[in-house]
């Protein structure tokens, strides 16, 4: 069995995906369930609506799969179906719960693991996620892809479909908002990315 056998390419799991594959489909979605789970739980904030729209996604995927171009990467229509759902998840329902543990995962830096650091990670990680909570919908889809699934402004604006000047626009207003909620007014965009990675 060679390499490529034994780890197909995305090109060649959504060529098998449009025949009707859904063991290429089973590949596609371990590949890449993680990227859309925490995109969807930062845009949600709701693990159970993440894990709902996380399976939509994969459906979506091999409902439309003939409308998937192989010969493109897919983690952008991947974000761009994510953030969408997400959205009129949000749109829908309009509330917001308690912070939740799993994005600390994705929002904190630390590795170490006493007790006193986990709990000040934890802590971080909750303003964080709560100040994200309150930056209006279009602004959070950004700075969540930004900061959070490091994407360029021009990744941003391909997967939404806007202009990058409005990527721009949108990014520096959340960031501007969120520097005020979590009490970062003096500090520089670089040290707002470093509170974020």
């Amino acid at each position: 069995m060679t390499n490529a056998a034994a780890n197909p390419s995305d090109h060649d799991l959504i060529l098998e995906i449009q025949a009707g594959s859904l063991d290429a489909l089973g590949v596609i979605y371990d590949r890449h369930r993680r990227l859309v789970y925490r995109t969807a739980l930062a845009i949600s904030n709701d693990p159970e609506a993440a894990a709902d729209l996380l399976q939509d996604v994969f459906l979506r995927l091999f409902r439309f799969a003939n409308r998937v171009d192989p010969e493109r990467p897919l983690e952008p229509w991947l974000y761009r179906v994510t953030a969408n759902q997400s959205y009129t998840w949000v749109k829908r329902h309009q509330r917001w719960t308690q912070p939740l543990e799993e994005i600390a995962e994705w929002l904190s830096s630390g590795t170490k693991n006493s007790p006193q650091y986990i709990t000040e990670q934890d802590d971080e990680s909750m303003m964080i996620q709560r100040a994200i909570g309150k930056l209006s919908l279009p602004q959070r889809v950004v700075v969540v892809m930004y900061y959070i699934n490091d994407l360029s402004l021009n990744e941003i604006a391909e997967v939404l479909d806007i202009p990058e000047g409005t990527v721009k626009s949108r990014l520096h207003y959340g960031r501007n908002a969120l520097k005020t909620y979590l009490g970062l007014d003096g500090k520089t965009s670089r040290e707002i990315q470093y509170e974020f990675t």
